[in-house]
């Protein structure tokens, strides 16, 4: 059965919208802003790609290396959800914390192609233990203390927190360059170590039905738990088509937002004569825009559902990546920083709508690693064609490409999406479909 979507005016909650958090619902969520901040706080993401190029990597080694970082991601993940399902979210966020605090050393060590190849695939490794964790920590979390309509604000205002801090640094990484070289990842797997800090003082949350359910199992053979784990999670995702189709209609979202603000971004601004020293103004500048979105999914409105709005981002982003082709350097940033706030507003309802459409009782954090292999499963295709696009001198064609298949793939996806099996009713009249909760008390 699909849960109904919390967070909306009209829904069942053990606790009514506005109602006080307890404190440890509370240090949950401000717990979970320190690890989320800190842990993405990626201080070298401005200026990655020109440092490889000094270090005498060519377009076709750095696209290659992102290429074989998303399908290791995808390798990664299949086991490290069972791991959260099994160990724990907690004990899972805080073994991520560790592997990306020494990832993030790999290129001081070895500034190669060797280096940066071991460096992508230990956060491959790192993100990929947390990815399905954390949101899953955070709903269970809030969950288990009643407090489960927080859920959307909560995952908004994490992500707006860590946007902030990194307009705060990413301006200062060219300066902080100048006096040390390797500073931008030296400060990265500081940020991860004090990650790691947050992640050892989290709660354990009151024990819920799937906890108990969580600690059966682990009273199994190892092995076969797993393969049982993982077995549940691949039934679940056939027998909940609704779920399987709000994971395909995410991939549009994280695969533009991850290949535009990590692999394009900085050939878009070098291609309109935009300097490497204003990258990372310019990257701060699309992060407050995005930073302001993720923190007021709100201001989407009520006349659209959350499924309808998410493909109606999605196309909104892709037109502005294909807008960007036809103005000048003042355009580009304007319509990079309208790509951003539109990712902003996408990322925590698409999160939402996966977590609602998990059904109660299923390992939920070996479902969201669902997710994330296929997301990471088409970027690794994108990465792939956007190096040999690049080679070509074409990246004015990749971008309308991409906008061409978002625009189809979005239309086809809603034709689908209205005569899914598990879609929920409508909603009366006087319940709108997206009144998302802003709960002036929230931390």
């Amino acid at each position: 059965m699909i849960r109904p979507f919390s967070g909306l005016r009209g829904s069942r909650g053990p606790r009514a919208a506005g109602a006080p958090l307890t404190p440890r619902a509370r240090r949950i969520i401000r717990l979970n802003n320190g690890f989320q901040l800190l842990f993405n706080l990626l201080w070298w993401m401005p200026v990655f790609y020109a440092y490889q190029r000094e270090a005498g990597l060519s377009d076709g080694q750095i696209f290659g290396i992102q290429s074989i970082y998303y399908v290791a991601f995808c390798l990664f993940e299949i086991p490290t959800g069972m791991v959260a399902d099994r160990i724990g979210a907690r004990n899972c966020l805080r073994a991520g914390a560790v592997v990306m605090t020494a990832a993030n050393l790999a290129p001081v060590l070895a500034p190669s192609y060797t280096g940066f190849l071991v460096h992508f695939l230990a956060i491959a490794a790192g993100r990929s233990l947390t990815s399905g964790a954390a949101s899953a920590y955070l709903y269970d979390g809030l969950a288990a203390e009643g407090a489960g309509e927080h859920y959307l604000k909560a995952e908004g205002q994490a992500r707006a927190l860590g946007l902030a801090a990194k307009v705060l640094c990413w301006p200062l990484v060219g300066p902080l360059m100048a006096v040390a070289h390797p500073t931008p990842y030296v400060l990265s797997a500081a940020s991860a170590a004090g990650s790691l800090v947050c992640a050892l003082v989290l709660p354990r949350h009151a024990a819920t039905g799937h906890d108990r359910r969580d600690r059966a199992s682990r009273t199994s053979s190892g092995g076969l738990a797993f393969l049982r784990d993982a077995t549940t999670a691949l039934r679940c995702v056939w027998a909940t088509p609704w779920l399987a189709l709000l994971m395909v209609q995410g991939v549009a979202v994280f695969t533009l937002s991850r290949i535009c603000q990590v692999n394009l971004f900085q050939p878009v601004l070098l291609d309109h004569g935009i300097p490497e020293g204003s990258h990372g103004g310019v990257l701060a500048a699309m992060t407050v825009a995005e930073a302001v979105a993720s923190a007021r999914p709100q201001w989407l409105g009520k006349r659209l559902s959350p499924v309808a709005w998410v493909s109606l981002l999605s196309l909104a982003m892709a037109a502005a990546l294909a807008g960007s082709t036809l103005g000048g350097p003042w355009t580009v940033v304007a319509l990079l920083c309208v790509f951003a706030a539109v990712t902003g507003f996408a990322y925590p309802l698409q999160r939402k709508l996966v977590n609602d459409a998990i059904p109660a009782g299923a390992p939920r954090a070996t479902l969201l690693s669902v997710e994330s292999i296929v997301d990471r499963a088409v970027c690794a295709l994108a990465a792939v064609a956007a190096g040999a696009y690049l080679s070509a001198g074409r990246l004015d064609a990749l971008l309308w490409h991409s906008a061409v298949v978002t625009g189809v793939v979005m239309l086809v996806l809603q034709l689908i999406l209205r005569r899914a099996p598990g879609r929920p009713r409508k909603r009366p009249k006087e319940e709108p479909a997206l009144e998302l909760v802003t709960t002036a008390g929230n931390p």
